[in-house]
């Protein structure tokens, strides 16, 4: 069953792991994603409100926001109410079709990771830069290029702190398949810290 993308991420990102996104041809199942709420979300490129950049996170639901950082495209699924940034970032996925095509896009690359990591799995399935707005076929137009389904759930949804992240990191919005090799490594941003709740301050 697929979650509906017009409620806010937080609520949709647990429902898409174990969903199956098809990109021309290359399909991946779902492993590993995090929420990002916008204006409630230091960690949102959309905090500050809309720019240029980020004009696809402020909707319609259904279209992807792609983004690149350290030269690498990453993408994410446009969640909630027209007007409202909210967005969940495809961190990992296991390829389940287009397999060789796959491979020739990440040679030498083991098949469990060759979609691990949102740069990885934007190289599997070809996403650049240039897909930033792209709609999903279960929501409209391109359903020959983009889709987005229905694939295996898994026996449980893991939840935890968003890494390489600096900011509202201790936030327990990732969610991921405790079962899956292909979840990437799970790293805090290096400007991150811990802190004792019974030290903290305020």
């Amino acid at each position: 069953m697929l979650p509906d993308l017009t409620r806010r991420a937080l609520e949709v990102a647990p429902g898409l792991v174990g969903c199956v996104l098809t990109v021309r041809g290359v399909a991946v199942r779902i492993v590993e994603v995090e929420a990002y709420e916008g204006a409630d979300d230091p960690a949102s490129h959309a905090w500050r409100g809309p720019t240029a950049r980020n004009a696809v996170m402020f909707g319609p639901a259904g279209h992807v926001y792609v983004y690149t950082m350290h030269g690498h495209a990453c993408m994410n699924l446009v969640c909630g109410p027209a007007g409202v940034a909210s967005a969940v970032l495809l961190r990992a996925g296991e390829v389940v079709a287009g397999l060789e095509e796959a491979r020739s896009r990440r040679p030498g690359v083991r098949d469990a990771w060759l979609a691990r990591g949102p740069g990885n799995l934007c190289r599997a399935l070809g996403v650049t830069r240039a897909d930033d707005g792209a709609e999903l076929g279960a929501f409209g137009v391109g359903a020959a290029n983009w889709s987005l389904g229905p694939g295996t759930p898994p026996d449980a949804v893991a939840s935890g702190v968003r890494v390489n992240v600096s900011r509202a990191f201790d936030r327990p919005w990732r969610f991921w398949d405790p079962a899956s090799a292909a979840v990437s490594a799970a790293k805090l941003h290096p400007a991150a810290r811990l802190v004792d709740p019974g030290q903290a301050s305020g």
